[in-house]
């Protein structure tokens, strides 16, 4: 296959010579579009990465008022059972003795369509959960799939854009998005398991979840633990082929909203183990990938699962708009003892859902009734739009601290861990252990003999829209190095032969 690289090296400088120069809004030229300044080539992003952080808040107002991304969405209450003590690996409120109950709210969604668009749609699934611990509300902000399409966040509005409706045509356009991904070789893990009949769940109590991104779990004595979330459905998982989800949507394509909501008042409550998959901190370079690569899956063998408790769904909303609409989830949103890692598409995600928020249901959301702590809120995060905490200051006329005449004060329990660097370079650089194709690999073969059959239809049908030959033939590149069969079976379904790889 090194002639159809060669190819392709040279179809890609063709473009380049043709190619206009990126710039920054204020017209100043982009030097790196592909990968986040960090310390260090795994460490931390840096907020002054300017170009990353305006390029995010750009995209975070694309939209409104319904959010820029999981707009379809299902939610319900419950709450979630400790069954182990995890206390030697963390504080976080929820996983500190078996038996401990915690109030959860829950939304399930679809990602790239719209508030009133098909649950039959191949897409991810959203799958976010919201603790309401004693220590302040925590997070879990995943999905159904345990990998992403890419590892950076500076290429997050790029590959929403690609997937979203096409700006002239205003439909969704598999010429767009293949295209995007032919140059994005990371995507194949995300785009083999997405076109698999996992990418159309046949509900939402059907589907497992996973955080997608390992997170530091920070024990009392300030002892990290790199963890990351898995959501087992007792449900059983089931799926649609596509057949079955265009026949279902020609009935209902709601089903899914429906059918969570009319379990739940049936008394049939969907329930959820949760496992974790821990790493130590001086294991973490030991694997042949990256752990914090969002495109990566921990494999259970290598990195067992263990199971820390069970999430009971028993409540839907009265007001879908006050309880679900409403609902703002946040990776960012931390409690003692959870701290987040290096991975640099979940660094640009602290930001981005919180500035997301603060733009679709304003700066003052966390105030609203379904997303406040049970605990008092204490700090002068005050005025603005719908503010309604300034009257529970202490003391009225002091919205600062420290002060001499009010006790409140920070807790230094709860300093966030230190982190030493040393001989770090402040650099734009993608990861060394990119191992793009290996993981896309195992999961095929894993299939059955029937699932790669269907995946390798679904493949074939949405590549046979690309009217372009030379993204066909990238796309089918990316698929023969994942696996030989696969990528095979797509260039004969879609018309090629070996001397179409080796004409350039």
């Amino acid at each position: 296959m090194s002639k159809i690289t060669l190819s392709l090296a040279f179809s890609f400088l063709s473009l380049w010579a043709l190619g206009q120069g990126l710039t920054t809004n204020t017209g100043a030229p982009v030097g790196d579009n592909q990968n986040s300044k960090t310390v260090g080539e795994n460490g931390p992003v840096l907020l002054e990465d300017i170009h990353l952080i305006e390029k995010l808040a750009a995209f975070d107002r694309e939209r409104i008022p319904e959010r820029v991304v999981h707009a379809r969405g299902a939610g319900a209450f419950g709450y979630f059972e400790a069954t182990a003590d995890m206390s030697a690996y963390t504080q976080a409120a929820p996983f500190q003795q078996p038996g401990k109950k915690t109030e959860v709210a829950v939304r399930f969604s679809t990602v790239i369509h719209g508030h009133g668009s098909p649950e039959t749609a191949r897409d991810p699934r959203g799958f976010a959960v919201k603790f309401y611990t004693e220590l302040g509300n925590y997070d879990i902000v995943g999905n159904n799939l345990p990998v992403f399409f890419i590892r950076d966040a500076i290429k997050f509005p790029d590959m929403v854009h690609s997937l979203k409706p096409s700006p002239v045509t205003n439909k969704q356009d598999p010429g767009r998005f293949f295209d995007f991904f032919s140059n994005v070789p990371e995507a194949t893990h995300m785009l083999t398991r997405l076109y698999s009949d996992l990418g159309i769940p046949a509900g939402y109590q059907y589907m497992d979840g996973s955080s997608v991104h390992g997170f530091k779990w920070v024990n009392s004595q300030g002892k990290v633990t790199y963890v990351k979330y898995t959501w087992k459905t007792r449900q059983g998982v089931r799926n649609f082929t596509a057949e079955e989800a265009a026949a279902q949507q020609g009935k209902d394509w709601q089903h899914a909203t429906a059918a969570l909501r009319s379990d739940i008042e049936a008394g049939q409550y969907p329930q959820w183990d949760l496992y974790v998959q821990m790493i130590s901190p001086d294991a973490l370079d030991s694997f042949d990938f990256w752990p914090l690569d969002a495109t990566k899956h921990w494999p259970e063998d290598q990195i067992p699962l263990v199971k820390v408790g069970t999430m009971t769904l028993n409540r839907n909303p009265v007001n879908y708009f006050q309880e679900v609409e409403s609902l703002a989830f946040s990776p960012g949103s931390l409690i003692p003892g959870v701290e987040p890692s290096e991975d640099k598409l979940l660094q640009g995600r602290l930001f981005s859902y919180f500035d997301t928020h603060r733009h679709r249901l304003g700066p003052n959301y966390l105030q609203i009734e379904v997303n406040k702590p049970k605990e008092k809120v204490v700090n002068y995060n005050s005025d603005s739009y719908a503010s309604a905490r300034n009257d529970e200051f202490p003391h009225p006329d002091v919205n600062y601290q420290p002060s001499n005449y009010t006790p409140v004060q920070e807790t230094p329990a709860y300093k966030y861990t230190e982190t030493k660097l040393k001989d770090v370079t402040i650099t734009q650089k993608k990861i060394a252990k990119t191992n793009d194709y290996k993981q896309a690999g195992e999961f095929f073969k894993a299939l059955s003999k029937e699932d790669q059959e269907h995946l390798i239809r679904n493949l074939t049908g949405d590549l046979a829209m690309v009217t372009s030959k030379e993204v066909q033939k990238k796309m089918i590149t990316h698929f023969y190095r994942a696996d030989r069969k696969l990528g095979m079976a797509l260039a004969q379904n879609l018309g090629f032969g070996m001397k179409d790889f080796m004409s350039h």
